[in-house]
């Protein structure tokens, strides 16, 4: 059994954790036919790496704000934060 990567590419987190799941129960089959040993089982467990460090990538790049933003979480209503809407 050979899995690509792309078949387990997805657009939100939620589907994206579901494919890390069917990606680890894929890897696991794998590697029991052809042998933690063999080509297939190491493509295998490389996609479940794959899918996870994207996870860790989307919820570092949601974490992330400006120094700007965080002035502006502290104070609304300070002049560098009023938005116009012209």
């Amino acid at each position: 059994m050979t899995t690509t990567l792309n078949s387990f590419q997805t657009a939100g987190a939620t589907n994206l954790e579901e494919a890390i799941t069917e990606a680890i129960t894929e890897a696991r089959t794998t590697c029991e036919l052809d042998g933690s040993d063999s080509a297939g089982c190491a493509v295998a467990w490389d996609i479940v790496e794959e899918l996870q460090a994207e996870k860790a990538d989307q919820q570092q790049a949601k974490s992330k704000k400006t120094s700007l933003e965080n002035y502006c979480d502290r104070h609304p209503a300070s002049v560098e934060c009023l938005i116009y809407d012209v």
